[in-house]
């Protein structure tokens, strides 16, 4: 049996055994029966942690939030613009390292108030600038809509950066849809090129938010 093994069993240990599982399984395959199996422990020794698999998800979204916040460095001069490029791109960059990460990480409640400090950070970037509390906090939440957004259609067509699902090669479905020929041509645009697209795709929401509250 592993060290790891042994190690006493806590919500943050679960969390890291279920987010390297969900690379092998993706989100429909992961079960408390096969985590468990994963820590050689019977499934109700989960049940002491987690009061179902949707409290475990809010612990693996915390746990990939801690994560990103890691990897992801801020610079308390950052304009409000920087601010929002930065944080979106980590959020993707963290939610593509794991496959469906971004439906674990949308709608889960983080388990804790670790995430407070650099919401409190980014929230202050914003309303320094001359937005409003309100503006500062719809402009964070569209941004990361699109994000979040922007990453779960991105999983649907490849579940893994190396990977691809069937059904979404571009010259095939260009003859499937050559009675269509600007949808035919949109292919390329849709399904391909995603660093450029998400990048230019977030530059338009935040040109948006400039337009719309002027500081």
């Amino acid at each position: 049996m592993s060290t790891e093994r042994r190690a006493p069993l806590d919500r943050r240990r679960v969390a890291q055994t279920a987010l390297r599982l969900l690379n092998e399984v993706g989100l429909e395959g992961l079960t408390l029966r096969a985590i468990a199996k994963e820590l050689d422990v019977k499934a109700p020794a989960l049940y002491w942690h987690f009061k179902d698999k949707q409290a475990l998800l809010d612990e693996m979204a915390t746990e990939m939030y801690r994560r990103m916040v890691a990897d992801t460095a801020l610079d308390p001069a950052d304009t409000w613009q920087e601010r929002l490029l930065k944080i979106n791109r980590g959020l993707r960059a963290a939610l593509l390292g794991y496959r469906d990460g971004a439906k674990v990480y949308s709608g889960s409640r983080f388990t804790g108030t670790d995430h407070a400090r650099e919401m409190e950070a980014n929230l202050r970037v914003l309303t320094s600038a001359g937005l409003t509390l309100a503006q500062a906090v719809l402009a964070g939440r569209t941004a990361y809509a699109y994000t979040i957004g922007f990453v779960t259609e991105e999983q649907g067509v490849r579940p893994l950066p190396d990977e691809h699902r069937e059904g979404y090669d571009i010259e095939e479905r260009a003859r499937r849809m050559a009675d269509f020929p600007l949808s035919a041509a949109a292919g390329a645009e849709l399904f391909q090129d995603y660093d450029q697209h998400f990048e230019e795709g977030l530059a338009l929401v935040i040109a948006g938010i400039e337009a719309r509250y002027p500081t």
